[in-house]
């Protein structure tokens, strides 16, 4: 089991930082879809599957109320402002979850549950927010920067946010 742990934290690892596009995962493909005998964790085929980009640019464009570009690999901007969402299976949220919260409450200046999804929690500083929310969809990542309409605004980062973290596929 000790010689798995390794293997399977890169492979989460690189599959964190390579999800997010705007095409749908292969089901049952890909580095976080090995034998979930040796994760320990209860899943099923949907919790092994990287859920496609939650939105359009239309989407998001509503939601935080200034106009984005879709720039691909689910990244939205307008040049200066920016929203990515980073997909991942569940199984893979779940085994980095406590890592990335971990590493929020260091960097931001907030960082609260969320109450969405299983587990999610969002995090806030004075020009960029991140929300995780892991599912039954599987688990998302993601962050808003550089947005000055919302930095002008008390708990605008959060506002947003948090409707965008509502408008995730379960």
């Amino acid at each position: 089991m000790r010689r798995l742990i390794l293997p399977v934290l890169l492979a989460t690892a690189l599959a964190l930082t390579g999800c997010g596009g705007s095409e749908p995962a292969a089901r049952g493909a890909g580095p976080d879809a090995g034998s979930d005998a040796d994760l320990d964790l209860p899943v099923d085929g949907a919790d092994t599957v990287r859920p496609a980009c939650p939105f359009t640019a239309e989407q998001v464009t509503g939601i935080v109320g200034q106009q984005l570009d879709d720039k691909g690999n689910c990244s939205f901007g307008d040049g200066i402002a920016l929203l990515t969402v980073t997909t991942a299976s569940r199984v893979a949220g779940e085994m980095t979850y406590d890592y990335q919260r971990q590493q929020a409450d260091q960097t931001y200046q907030s960082v609260t549950d969320l109450g969405v999804g299983d587990k999610g929690y969002l995090a806030v500083k004075d020009i960029e927010a991140e929300a995780v929310v892991i599912n039954g969809a599987g688990s998302f990542t993601v962050t808003l920067s550089s947005f000055q309409r919302l930095g002008a605004q008390p708990d605008g980062y959060a506002q947003a946010m948090r409707k965008l973290a509502d408008a995730l596929p379960n």
